[in-house]
Order: C-alpha cells, then structure tokens, then sequence
C-alpha cells in the first residue's frame, strides 16, 4: 500500500558532504536500478516546519528502499520516494551514525540539482511530497 505525506519547509545549506556520497559508484548504481535515475552531486536540504515534525516520525519510521554497501566501511542508505516542484527524487535517510544534520534536516536527492533547476535560494520556502516504498519495489528488492 502506498502511503504518502507533504510537508513544508525552508531549504537551509548542507555541509557539504553529499556530493560525496552521491557520487560513489555503488549508490549511483543502486539508485538508478532501485529508485530509477542517477543521482546528481549533492542534495538538497530542507528544514521542516513545526506542523511537520508530527509527520517525520511516520517518514523515518517507513519501510524503505535499500542501498546496501559493498564495503563495511559504509553504511547502510534507507530513501524513500520522493518529489519536489515537479522534479521526482528520494529523501536519504542516513544511519544515525553518519548523520550530519540530525533529524531536522531532510536530504533530498533527485537526478538534476534541485535548487538549479527550480531557481530556488536557501531560506526559499518549499512542499515535498514522501512515499513509501511500493509493493513491487518490495518485490524487486526480495528478488
């Protein structure tokens, strides 16, 4: 069943540190064979209204798609679906390990740069719809 969830926000700067991580060989390959698109370098980062922080406990709690790393030194990538001003994309749930911004920040990633392509600046207010993952996903990521 799909399930799905908008919320508001304001896009904030990052640190940086996903370009790197979207680049690697093996993200790109999971994503463009488990999400549909090679992701461009970096994400997008959005800060969360308030009314909205109800809804991340049902975003980071969601069955989610895979990437699994080929080296122990990675971690595992949970993403789900995503979309953004049109631009279709997943949001990268890190380990919390890894996580940089806490659960506050949302990493948008997608397969143009988000903020090029729809003109946006930090502090520009923006809706991002999330989706689990569908059934034939599941499916897909079994087989």
């Amino acid at each position: 069943m799909l399930e799905s969830w908008t919320l508001a926000g304001k896009i904030v700067s990052g640190v940086g540190q996903a370009a790197f991580f979207t680049q690697l060989a093996w993200v790109q390959e999971q994503c463009e064979a488990r999400v549909g698109f090679r992701p461009y370098p970096g994400t997008l980062n959005i800060e969360p209204d308030s009314e909205s922080e109800a809804l991340l406990v049902s975003i980071l709690k969601a069955e989610a798609i895979i990437l699994e790393p080929p080296d122990p030194q990675f971690c595992v990538g949970r993403v789900l679906p995503a979309s953004i001003g049109g631009i279709e994309g997943a949001l990268i749930i890190p380990e919390e390990r890894v996580n940089v911004h806490g659960a506050r920040i949302l990493e948008i990633m997608a397969p143009v740069g988000i903020k090029d392509a729809l003109g946006l600046n930090d502090g520009d207010r923006v809706a991002l719809t999330v989706r689990t993952r569908r059934d034939e996903d599941a499916a897909d990521a079994a087989g």
